[in-house]
């Protein structure tokens, strides 16, 4: 009997070591699982930013000459407004368009959600003290920090944008008046003048500027008529002062190009037996927040951008990284070629707005009543794009300016719930006393 027993507990034990090490084994397919579809779903969400067409959307029937069978049916299906509806793919929004941002942020939301879920739901907290996360995670956390910088300067940013669309919906209200008059003309110019003077505005020159008047007062000053109103409209010195405390409210000696810098620095992709664990969705999600940001910056006014990096390396044999690197290269040469001239920025209804704006300009300087035939048309198709720029800027500024907030707000949430299962892994290493 004793024999048996003690045979007893030794199967018993290599029982229960066997199904430790099965448990391991499927938590070990279950984490390379979650990786892989990780990459996935961001090559996937920023492929559809760079409008590749992505492989899990099905082709467009077409009928097929060569089946006589099935030429009624088919021809049914192409007719069909359902079948129309279901097939319909609509065009992907222009790149850096504030509706693409818009959808970049959201792919950013989504990658940071599925990134926590990989990194913390289910995993052992011990994990975060070990080599390599014991030194990526403080430095993941710090990087979100920096980000966290950006996101408020983008968000004075997007306020700018918007007072510019007011300037430039001022222009409209003005030069839609039919007939159109001098005094009409001359208040669309002012408007644009400031509109354009702000968008050229050079703020390393303007740096030590004092003027700290608040928003509303800027608004309210656009509402009133008369002389007053013209004459803070004409005020190079007010204007440059008015933008100044509009867009930044970070210290002076910030720089959005520096930050960028900052957080783009000792970006290594991991290797050997790294690239397979937890430090390949650690180095992902480091990508994706630095991306994220330089496009910001690089759309949306900020301070100090000037030397804003047009690039940083990615290495091209990861699949995952394939649509950003597009995306970077697509970005960073049109900077090239817009940061030479200061302009204030690669926002393509900014861009638009910017063209149009000088054109009118151009006008209003050989504008002679009554208007020729010809001019009131050409000037009445400009006027109708800058409306439509300003309708799309009143539509999209919005929400834009709250996801920008969102993504801040989830940031510090994330970064918080990180914090937490540190403190556990180092209360749980911390020696008991005695």
């Amino acid at each position: 009997m004793p024999a048996t027993d003690n045979q007893g507990s030794f199967l018993n034990r290599i029982s229960i070591r066997r199904n430790q090490f099965t448990s391991m084994d499927n938590n070990h397919d279950q984490e390379l699982e979650d990786l892989e579809l990780f990459q996935k779903h961001v090559a996937d969400r920023f492929a559809d930013l760079l409008s590749i067409p992505s492989p899990n959307i099905p082709p467009i029937p077409t009928p097929n000459s060569n089946s006589n069978s099935n030429d009624s049916s088919s021809a049914a299906a192409t007719d069909s407004p359902s079948a129309a509806t279901e097939t319909q793919i609509l065009p992907p929004p222009p790149l850096m368009s504030i509706s693409w941002f818009r959808n970049l942020l959201d792919a950013f939301l989504c990658c940071e959600a599925e990134f926590k879920a990989v990194l913390v739901s289910g995993r052992d907290p011990s994990q975060f003290s070990k080599p390599p996360l014991d030194r990526l995670i403080p430095d993941l956390l710090e990087r979100a920090v920096k980000a966290l910088d950006v996101c408020n300067a983008v968000t004075h940013g997007v306020d700018l944008v918007t007072h510019w669309q007011k300037l430039a919906q001022i222009a409209v209200t003005a030069l839609n008046q039919n007939p159109i008059g001098e005094g009409q003309v001359r208040r669309a110019r002012k408007a644009l003048n400031t509109l354009l003077t702000s968008m050229v505005f050079d703020d390393k020159e303007n740096a030590n500027s004092n003027f700290h008047g608040k928003w509303t007062e800027r608004t309210r000053s656009f509402g009133r008529r008369g002389a007053a109103a013209a004459s803070a409209l004409n005020s190079k010195d007010r204007t440059a002062g008015n933008f100044r405390s509009l867009s930044w409210s970070v210290a002076k000696s910030w720089s959005a190009a520096k930050q960028i810098q900052a957080m783009s620095s000792n970006l290594v992709a991991p290797r050997g037996g790294e690239s397979t664990g937890l430090a390949l969705p650690v180095y992902i999600m480091n990508m994706i927040i630095v991306f994220v940001m330089w496009a910001l910056v690089a759309a949306i006014p900020c301070q100090e951008r000037n030397g804003l990096a047009t690039h940083f390396q990615i290495p091209r044999n990861l699949g995952w990284a394939q649509p950003i690197i597009g995306l970077q290269e697509k970005i960073g040469e049109d900077w090239k070629k817009k940061e030479k001239k200061g302009t204030a920025g690669l926002l393509e209804e900014v861009q638009r707005m910017e063209k149009v704006a000088n054109s009118l300009v151009e006008f209003s300087d050989t504008f002679v009543f009554p208007l020729e035939e010809e001019k009131a048309a050409d000037l009445a198709a400009q006027v109708a794009e800058l409306a439509e720029i300003c309708e799309k800027m009143e539509e999209g500024l919005g929400p834009l300016h709250q996801q920008v907030r969102e993504v801040f707000h989830r940031m510090v949430r994330s970064r918080a719930e990180v914090l937490d299962v540190v403190d556990q892994v180092s209360k749980l290493s911390a020696p008991a006393p005695y």
